[in-house]
């Protein structure tokens, strides 16, 4: 019998052999939505809480999924609630690909707290330079948020916002000519659902959705 992890990675190789190819038609990279659902189609507590939905065995497919793409993206909600790492550390250091993937944080009004794991992983040489989206408008103590993210290690891209929300189309295209070709999305429901699957709809971007049960 083969191994939670060899199991893992094995499934993951045979759903994503050619799904994550670069697509020349377009100027975005391919997106991966990613979600850990309760029996009752939860992704969070009340309130945005985080809840305790995966196993360990779904833990480590998320991070060999991770380990697939060239960057991760979450939302500010899930950054603030969860103060996530997003790298591949759960996978066992002989199998782990030496490359990590980038973290992106979509934060329109930057509130990325400066101590968070994100930052403070990439100060200490464990992790890639956070980038994080923020809106283009100016908004109260947004310099000297800007100044002391940018202090803290982020590098921070201003897009435009549509109808409140920070332009996916925009987000995605400034990835693409950054390099990124693969974009996994992590997170509470508001980014996946909302923005890229939205996106999908209207045929731009090639994109999967991954629903990460948890195991009995």
């Amino acid at each position: 019998m083969s191994s939670p992890s060899v199991a893992a990675v094995d499934f993951l190789r045979s759903v994503f052999s050619s799904g994550l190819q670069d697509n020349a038609e377009t100027d975005r990279p391919v997106v991966t939505l990613t979600f850990a659902q309760s029996l009752d189609a939860k992704i969070a507590g009340k309130g945005g809480r985080q809840l305790l939905l995966s196993c360990p065995e779904s833990m480590l497919m998320t991070h060999w999924l991770r380990s697939m793409h060239d960057a991760i993206l979450v939302g500010i909600g899930t950054a603030l609630n969860d103060n996530p790492q997003l790298n591949t550390r759960l996978i066992p250091e002989v199998s782990r690909p030496s490359k990590l993937p980038r973290p992106i944080i979509l934060d329109a009004h930057l509130r990325l707290p400066i101590d968070c794991k994100l930052l403070s992983n990439f100060r200490q040489g464990k992790g890639l330079q956070p980038w994080v989206f923020c809106s283009s408008s100016d908004f109260p103590e947004m310099s000297n948020r800007k100044s002391a993210l940018l202090e803290a290690g982020a590098v921070i891209f201003n897009v435009s916002c549509e109808n409140g929300f920070l332009s996916i189309p925009q987000v995605l295209e400034g990835l693409f000519n950054q390099g990124i070709r693969s974009l996994m999305v992590e997170g509470g429901a508001t980014v996946p659902t909302l923005q890229h699957i939205r996106t999908a709809l209207m045929g731009k971007d090639t994109v999967t959705a991954v629903r990460i049960p948890r195991s009995q």
